[in-house]
């Protein structure tokens, strides 16, 4: 194990060259000057392939990788990885509802569902999502940059003219400031340009920790290392877990992962956007399918990492030290050699970056395309661009001050604020599945449906709340009784007392998340369905956007957008994602 201080003039070194080059990148994407909305907001529509691509990985890579699934990885094994193997969804993405967007030249995925049902849809969309970016992504991802440098730097306060200052306070001003600043300025473009480097910088730094890791770990030999990680690992290395299991059960986990992933890769603006970016067709799918390709990296260059350091702490004179969340981090800290840390470093900075840049420039979006051009729109595009650039500024604002509020919050009251994704999921791909795979889907259908979807996730986010104390007993208590630590008559008399403090609340609660994201799925749309049927038939006119609605001359183009080199990639990423699930099935 390497020892000494965490990094040194080689570190500093990198990162001053990789701060150089990043800079380059960011006034070199900033030459053409944003002239209208589709400049600011969707980079001209001009991307490619690789800018696409690796944007979309880039975006996705944040908060949730770098600590959240490392620390998963730490603490459950592979039981997180399905999350990441339904990465295969972006060729969905890209063989599916790339046609479909490209033709409706669409700027966000509210305004899709109003020229497909109704304004109403649109707004509750965009409100939803614009919610959900400041008051969970943004904030996640600011309180990730404080985890990744506090554990690199190994300092708690700073000194500012005398005073002694957390250093939470700093990376988070710092984080929010940099990353807005240029993102206000360059828009959608800076960010796709940038994406171009650090997408591979991050997973070739990546590598190395997985390398130095298996190598630590088995004192040289890689493969000794990887059977030391699976023998730590014990039971959690299986994919597949049974249905008995109160927390990762492969019947909550399977439909319940493919749900929130659909609605991930396929709807959310803040994926979608890069694909709508593309020049044309052709180019948007294959960045789709680069995407797709890169999405099979993370398991093993974060989740794996994250098991190597369960498995580094319990082997006797290591002398490696971590906690769950900084599990990754911990590694670049403990076992990279100076120089490989500070490129590491920079990758996770920078990914961070990415990523809250990606959620400032998407919520900008949203409320400049979805509400300003309707209040008023004879707007010049200047004016969308100025709009937009005061928009991305004031979301920076936001997004700081709420995570002031998140800070002085109770922690589990932190967490379950990320869960509103989870719970709203379900609601928005119904009605994305249903207009567009459906005729007769109407628009009145569409909100009612919509509404009580969204109400639904909200009430089971309150229960969460209203049982963010006893809900961590309770999870304990399943495990205890999952791996027979307790009897059955222990369980049931500590839960009998827990049930009559809550009453229905606690069985209303008590139905795993996952599950409830099925139930949620399968209500919402059979309301949708219902609803339908007994209404009045929608226009015919609307049928153009919805799947079958192509004219032949579209069709044509759509087919000559495609090869059989698209279809062979993307079967191979297909085939990759079930070798995976078969060998840790």
């Amino acid at each position: 194990m390497i020892r000494g201080p965490v990094f040194n003039i080689a570190d500093w070194l990198v990162v001053a060259l990789f701060v150089a080059v990043m800079l380059a990148i960011v006034v070199y994407a900033m030459r053409s000057k944003a002239r209208s909305g589709a400049d600011y907001f969707l980079s001209s529509r001009d991307s490619n392939w690789l800018q696409i691509g690796t944007s979309i990985f880039s975006s996705n890579i944040g908060s949730e990788h770098l600590v959240g699934l490392a620390g998963a990885g730490f603490a459950t094994g592979m039981a997180m990885a399905h999350w990441e193997m339904q990465g295969w969804l972006i060729l969905v993405l890209g063989w599916v509802f790339v046609p479909l967007y490209d033709r409706m030249k669409v700027f966000t995925m509210p305004e899709f569902l109003e020229l497909r049902f109704s304004r109403g849809s649109r707004n509750v969309l965009s409100l939803l999502t614009i919610a959900s970016l400041v008051l969970t992504k943004i904030a996640v991802t600011i309180y990730a940059g404080d985890v990744v440098v506090r554990t690199l730097l190994g300092i708690d306060t700073v000194e500012i003219f005398g005073l002694h200052i957390d250093v939470f306070w700093v990376i988070a001003l710092g984080l929010a400031f940099t990353t807005g600043l240029y993102t206000v300025l360059g828009g959608l473009r800076v960010i796709m340009y940038t994406a171009v480097l650090q997408a591979p910088v991050l997973i070739a730094g990546s590598l190395c920790i997985l390398y130095a890791g298996l190598h630590a770990l088995g004192h040289g030999d890689l493969l000794a290392g990887w059977h030391a990680t699976v023998a730590a690992a014990g039971n959690n290395i299986h994919l597949i877990r049974p249905l008995g299991d109160p927390d990762w059960s492969w019947a909550a986990v399977l439909p319940g992962s493919a749900i929130i992933g659909f609605w991930y890769w396929c709807t959310d603006q803040y994926i979608v956007q890069r694909v709508l970016a593309g020049r044309n067709q052709q180019q948007s799918r294959r960045g789709a399918i680069l995407a797709a390709f890169l999405k099979l990296t993370p398991v093993f260059i974060f989740l794996v990492p994250g098991m190597i350091a369960f498995a580094l702490t319990k082997t006797p004179g290591m002398g490696f030290h971590t906690s769950g969340d900084a599990a990754y981090t911990s590694l670049v800290a403990q076992i990279l050699p100076h120089g490989l840390r500070g490129m590491v470093a920079c990758s996770m900075i920078m990914a961070l970056m990415a990523s809250l840049a990606s959620k400032f420039n998407a919520s900008a979006t949203l409320f400049t395309m979805d509400f300003f051009r309707e209040w008023y729109p004879n707007a010049s595009g200047r004016t969308e661009v100025v709009v937009g650039r005061i928009a991305t500024a004031v979301i920076v604002v936001m997004g700081i001050c709420w995570v002031l509020v998140i800070k002085s919050l109770h922690s589990d009251l932190y967490v379950y604020l990320q869960s509103v994704q989870g719970y709203l999921s379900p609601a928005i791909a119904v009605l994305f599945l249903l207009g567009v795979f459906w005729r007769r889907a109407t628009a009145p259908a569409a909100l009612i449906a919509f509404v009580i979807g969204v109400a639904g996730g909200f009430a089971r986010l309150a229960a969460d709340l209203v049982m963010r104390d006893d809900g961590a007993t309770v999870t304990a208590l399943k495990q205890q009784l999952y791996s027979h630590a307790i009897t059955q008559a222990g369980y049931d008399a500590q839960i009998a007392v827990i049930r009559a403090r809550h009453g229905w609340v606690f069985d209303f609660w008590n139905i795993h998340w996952l599950y409830y994201t099925q139930i949620l799925l399968v209500l919402t749309a059979a309301l949708m369905i219902a609803i339908s049927l007994i209404t009045k038939a929608p226009d015919p006119k609307t049928v153009k956007y919805t799947w079958f609605g192509a004219t032949p001359q579209e069709k044509a183009a759509t087919r000559a957008s495609w090869n059989g080199m698209d279809v062979a990639l993307s079967l191979i990423v297909l085939a990759a994602v079930a070798a995976f699930y078969a060998v840790f099935w």
